[in-house]
């Protein structure tokens, strides 16, 4: 079994901070994937340590903190709010840690108003950092590719062989995905410039600082999914099982910060794309993160019919 403890101290050696510095260490709660500690050092300050599962879930799941530190120094780039490394270990993580709590309910509808606007000038400020090719940075899926078709259809493929071997509770057979899928390659070719995606960006990942008085984000978080790609691909989970076109408050925060949110023809058909992808990650991750029956039967009547209907979208298109 793993000292916890004796992990930390040499993490923050390895940061620079004297491993005696550490007082007190604590398990956060909300992560799927990874380990996550909260180390409280000895001067008040706080910082979190992730550490990798020693067994890789799906395809694409290796070397994930590899990407979130990656996304971490495009956010700092981008002075958007978000962790800062101090410094990746092997398959440990130590990041600084950002103020607040997940985005809940009990925020008034001014608050959200406000608040989602921000959010999408922060986004259109990600989506400017860019990538040297498109795909995940971390090697999972190989090297970096020079375009985006080639880079999405390995994603998608990858999924699709995951989906395959775990056989997850689909709506439908996974040829038939992929006979959907492979329609629409030529879409993703309009899309020149890799550019810096969360691609995990529902409200659970999104901090909302009180401390102040008026809330503001304290900090977007576990941007371990992150890749080089189409920014419309994060449209996706900034409105999980529901339609950004809606969200007008985080529309107009991102298009008055440069953001460009123009769904015309063909960004439908990507954005419908990398619904299904999401979805699918969704519905066949269950299998190797062995879901409990509430989970399963969440996804089986919320996630599924969200999958079907963004591949009729992607057929619908292709048939006019």
């Amino acid at each position: 079994m793993t000292d916890s403890w004796a992990r930390a101290r040499g993490v923050l050696e390895a940061a620079g901070i004297a491993p005696d510095r550490l007082a007190r260490l604590r398990p956060l709660g909300g992560g799927t994937y990874n380990t996550v500690e909260e180390l409280g050092l000895s001067d008040g300050s706080r910082c979190v340590l992730k550490v990798e599962p020693d067994a890789v879930g799906l395809s694409h799941e290796s070397r994930l903190l590899v990407g979130e530190a990656q996304f971490c120094r495009g956010a700092a780039e981008a002075g958007v709010a978000a962790p800062r490394v101090l410094v990746l270990d092997g398959p440990c993580l130590l990041m600084t840690m950002c103020p607040g709590d997940p985005w809940d309910d009990s925020l008034s509808a001014a608050e959200q108003v406000a608040l989602r606007a921000e959010l999408g000038r922060q986004v259109a400020r990600l989506h400017e950092v860019t990538g040297p090719g498109f795909g995940y940075p971390t090697g999972a899926l190989g090297p970096l590719a020079p375009d985006w078709r080639t880079a999405f259809t390995t994603m998608f493929d990858a999924l699709l062989d995951d989906a395959r071997r775990y056989d997850p509770p689909l709506p439908l057979p996974v040829d038939e995905v992929a006979a959907v899928v492979r329609t629409a390659g030529d879409v993703l070719d309009e899309v020149a410039v890799a550019r810096l995606v969360h691609f995990d960006l529902w409200p659970g990942n999104v901090l909302v600082d009180r401390a102040g008085g008026a809330p503001r984000l304290g900090g977007l978080i576990d941007g371990e999914r992150m890749f080089w790609g189409d920014p419309l691909a994060d449209f996706v989970s900034l409105a999980l099982l529901g339609d950004v076109r809606k969200d007008e408050a985080f529309l107009q925060g991102y298009r008055e910060a440069g953001g460009r949110a123009v769904f015309g023809a063909s960004a439908r058909v990507r954005l419908a794309l990398y619904r299904a992808y999401l979805y699918l990650i969704m519905l066949t991750e269950t299998v190797p993160r062995a879901a409990g029956p509430d989970h399963l039967r969440w996804v089986r009547e919320k996630v599924a019919p969200e999958l079907l209907a963004a591949l009729a979208e992607v057929a619908d298109a292709r048939l006019s």
